[in-house]
């Protein structure tokens, strides 16, 4: 459930008010929210120690915060999708740049500033495809913070 609510709202193209997209939206939340729900009762299987059975529990909670924090970004809920990102930041081992870039994007959106520079910083340091846009992302946000003034948390 927690990849398929993370995989469908990532692989969703185009704008998110066309019934396609606002029903893939809703599966991908519906997925997100029952594995954040039932992940925590999972019974340990036998073969597994307590350290990896907390690690896949916590991966999976991740990818499911994850995808929810993508489905709030993509409805246009930023400031519901910012404590779902950072949950998924905060659990996961490797945490993905993707999640820094979209925790850095809501908190711009939000006007967060000094929130989506630290985001973006944090994905910037990270060597894959996504460096670049978060660089400029970072820089834009600085930009931003010179001109307008950041919302209280």
């Amino acid at each position: 459930m927690a990849l398929l609510g993370q995989t469908l709202p990532r692989t969703l193209h185009g704008s998110a008010n066309t019934p396609e997209a606002v029903q893939v939206l809703a599966k991908a939340e519906k997925y997100s929210k029952q594995a954040i729900e039932i992940t925590p009762t999972l019974p340990k299987p036998e073969n597994l120690t307590d350290e990896n059975f907390a690690s896949a529990k916590n991966q999976t909670l991740a990818m499911a915060h994850s995808g929810l924090g993508l489905v709030f970004v993509r409805q246009g809920k930023n400031a519901e999708a910012i404590p779902e990102l950072e949950q998924a930041i905060k659990i996961d081992p490797n945490p993905d740049p993707v999640n820094y870039y979209l925790l850095g994007m809501a908190n711009k959106i939000t006007t967060h500033f000094d929130d989506a520079i630290t985001a973006f910083n944090k994905c910037a340091a990270m060597t894959g495809p996504m460096q670049v846009t978060c660089k400029s992302q970072a820089e834009d946000a600085k930009k931003l913070s010179t001109t307008q003034l950041s919302a209280p948390k």
